[in-house]
């Protein structure tokens, strides 16, 4: 990475608990934040409202290229997609 890191304290709450990921709305309304079960530390059980908090960076870009790899799945679940979308309209039919 060329910059230095400089982290930020986010804090958010919890709008969405599911079998293995957790929903969090940023304060300040910067988004939403959908995070793997695995990633969240916690002593309580989860409920809808609770808030959370974890250091942040800024994302940097590693290059000028596209991932042809990541790019070629993406392209496929994409028009898996849309033929499903296009099969179950022609069953509504």
């Amino acid at each position: 990475m060329k910059y230095g890191d400089k982290i930020i304290y986010m804090e958010g709450v919890i709008v969405e608990i599911h079998d293995g990921c957790v929903g969090i709305d940023l304060k300040g309304r910067l988004g939403y934040l959908k995070i793997p079960m695995r990633m969240l530390i916690t002593d309580y059980p989860l409920v809808v409202g609770q808030e959370v908090g974890w250091n942040m960076s800024f994302v940097e870009q590693l290059g000028p290229d596209a991932n042809e790899k990541y790019v070629s799945n993406l392209q496929t679940y994409q028009r898996r997609q849309e033929e499903m979308k296009s099969h179950k309209k022609n069953d509504e039919v």
